[in-house]
């Protein structure tokens, strides 16, 4: 009987491989680390996550709250691990990123119809597969996907934030709290006045960067940030306000020493259960490390600063999926090969496990004898996989699931209502569609190999 493949043990390749499984398919799920590591991951874990610990907000009327809704509907296993494993973080689903990938690499390690194999993966395997490599595809690997795409791959660069040790801060400037005083105070916030943040926006601007190194030099569009996720520098080089209004905005929030609101703020999230690690909130960032140490311990309350992690910049790579996935995340070329993961321009941690779900969906498809069923586009990732799929290939970017991507509804509904009303249509026909086309039952072994 032949065994299904799947490439890369990330976010996506772990939904991926553990959907079939369940499913009764055989897997060889391929993980190159250790054994050849990348400029961003720290361990040789399943599923680890290498920039923020949050997959986002569980308000139900929020893209990120609409899509875990959809996941558990689908019976994502990742998501029901991220929720065991979810650290307090206000409105958002955060996890303690060890104990997560953890509970992943067990699971999947124990799972009687999952073989992991630690070895890179150099070649583009035949059908059935799931290519689930990431953005940091080996250079052999990416080589290969060129052949067999016959088109150059598309690049952007995205940038890890520091992690800090919660008891070097001082507690008589950095205070608990969540915005509008929402829950426990489950953020640690660097509160800064004006001239407190002016002051760390020249020093910012001043501080020594990284030079490019060689594989960054390749791509004539190196300066090229995921939108959502721009180093700070870049960011601050757009306005004196921009940070400001943006990962330092201090709406809602008020400096317990004050009772007002500070005009900036640092906000750092929980990294792990016990509240010893936290992570500088969207302040990821490509300066030498030591200008990071520098400039994080002029910070209010930080000057004792202990750094675990500093930031980093790495290279993430992607397909020109327009011209070459369907909507079920199918190579177009060749039925039974499927991609997953941010490789196909799904970005955010729920984006990448939903993608690997997609793609093992469709490939139970193929072992059936079936084509597969794209999602309806009124659903988060039915639209997120129309874009992957259809958005114009010339402009084509990674994305989030945002309710941007979603058809207009039906009816007028106020702008604070829409979140809600979106949210019922994708429960709606998405509970239409799994009633008319039910997963299939898992393919005999006899008949397997000829999927």
């Amino acid at each position: 009987m032949e065994e299904v493949v799947v490439v890369g043990a990330g976010l996506a390749g772990s939904e991926a491989a553990w959907q079939l499984a369940e499913a009764g398919v055989r897997v060889r799920l391929y993980e190159m680390r250790p054994r050849v590591s990348t400029p961003a991951h720290a361990t040789d874990r399943c599923a680890e996550l290498v920039c923020s610990n949050s997959l986002g907000s569980r308000l139900p009327d929020r893209a990120a709250g609409v899509l875990m809704e959809e996941l558990r509907a689908l019976g994502s296993r990742l998501l029901q691990l991220a929720e065991a494993h979810a650290v307090p973080a206000g409105r958002a689903l955060a996890v303690d990123r060890d104990a997560f990938a953890g509970a992943v690499t067990a699971a999947l390690e124990s799972h009687p119809n999952v073989a992991l194999v630690r070895e890179e993966v150099r070649r583009v395997p035949d059908a059935p597969a799931v290519v689930a490599s990431g953005p940091l595809t080996s250079d052999a690997l990416a080589e290969d996907l060129q052949r067999v795409t016959g088109r150059e791959h598309l690049h952007f660069f995205d940038a890890l934030s520091p992690v800090v040790e919660g008891e070097s801060l001082d507690p008589a400037v950095v205070f608990r709290a969540s915005r509008w005083d929402d829950g426990a105070g489950d953020y640690l916030n660097v509160p800064l006045d004006r001239d407190e943040y002016e002051g760390f926006l020249d020093r910012l601007l001043a501080a020594d960067r990284h030079a490019p190194r060689d594989f960054e030099r390749l791509d004539p569009r190196a300066d090229r940030f995921f939108e959502r996720c721009l180093p700070i520098e870049v960011l601050a080089a757009r306005g004196r306000d921009a940070l400001r209004f943006g990962p330092m905005r201090p709406v809602g929030l008020r400096d317990p020493r004050t009772g007002r609101r500070p005009w900036a703020v640092v906000q750092l999230r929980r990294e792990d259960a016990e509240g010893r690690l936290w992570n500088l909130v969207g302040f990821q960032t490509h300066l030498t490390h030591g200008a990071q140490v520098e400039l994080f311990r002029s910070l209010p309350g930080m000057a004792e600063a202990r750094f675990v992690r500093l930031g980093s910049i790495h290279r993430n790579t992607f397909l020109d999926s327009p011209r070459l996935l369907t909507r079920c995340l199918e190579f177009r070329d060749r039925p039974g090969l499927f991609f997953a993961g941010q490789i196909t321009g799904m970005e955010g941690y729920l984006g990448n496990v939903a993608s690997g779900l997609l793609a093992a969906r469709g490939l139970l498809y193929r072992l059936a004898g079936e084509e597969p069923a794209p999602l309806p586009p009124t659903t988060l990732l039915g639209a997120l996989a129309r874009h992957v799929a259809e958005a114009p290939s010339t402009s084509f970017q990674p994305m989030k699931a945002e309710f941007g991507l979603l058809p207009h509804l039906e009816e007028r509904v106020p702008k604070s209502e829409r979140g809600a009303a979106y949210a019922a249509r994708s429960r709606r026909h998405l509970r239409e569609f799994l009633a008319s086309r039910p997963m299939p039952p898992p393919v005999p072994e006899a008949d397997r190999s000829r999927a």
